[in-house]
């Protein structure tokens, strides 16, 4: 891949290639859903739902994983079943 191309990446394409061990031209940012809930936005939707309702309600866990990807800007949302 060209050096220009390398820098071009877009958030999906340096995500999958930091996944597969490939060289990037930065490290991308991602974070666990967690680290989300000092965020006002976050907390608006916990101060009207429980933990176990945003969890079982997929347009409210949608909306709680992408809140920091909006916000902050990061590159990725990993979400984890194990809760």
């Amino acid at each position: 891949m060209s050096e220009q191309s390398n820098l071009n990446l877009s958030r999906k394409e340096l995500f999958e290639r930091a996944c597969r061990g490939e060289a990037l031209p930065r490290v991308p940012v991602w974070m666990m859903r967690q680290a989300g809930r000092y965020l006002p936005e976050y907390r608006a939707i916990r101060a009207k739902h429980t933990f176990l309702e945003v969890c079982k309600t997929p347009d409210l866990a949608v909306e709680v994983s992408l809140q920091p990807l909006r916000i902050l800007g990061v590159d990725a949302v990993i979400v984890f079943s194990d809760i």
